[in-house]
């Protein structure tokens, strides 16, 4: 069963993880919104980030799952972005991509049944 994240970036240039190599580079709505929906789509995001730890073998692979349909869609509100996400990957998996992405510089507003 598919969910939908309501998600905002307060601030773009704000909205960067931890590691440069692994975060959104984009500026725009729209770059946002590709950028999340191709790291949900494909496990490449996952794989270089589990390449880069110290145990690479010892990552759960539960967090390589992937959803070829999920859907991300982005608005730019008067003082942040908005993200619609529809997915069909658990949580925990759509929370690490996220972070990975955009660090904290992201705001969960709503969940809901797709």
């Amino acid at each position: 069963m598919a969910t939908r994240y309501y998600i905002a970036l307060p601030d773009g240039d704000r909205a960067r993880g931890a590691d440069p190599e692994l975060s959104f580079k984009s500026q725009g709505a729209d770059g946002f919104a590709s950028e999340l929906q191709a790291a949900l789509r494909s496990d490449e995001l996952f794989q270089r980030w589990r390449a880069r730890q110290d145990d690479p073998d010892d990552i759960d692979e539960a967090l390589a799952a992937t959803d070829p349909d999920a859907t991300v869609e982005g608005k730019r509100d008067a003082m942040h972005i908005d993200l619609v996400v529809t997915t069909s990957l658990p949580g925990n998996v759509f929370k690490q991509r996220l972070r990975l992405l955009a660090g904290s510089g992201w705001e969960l507003r709503d969940v809901t049944a797709a």
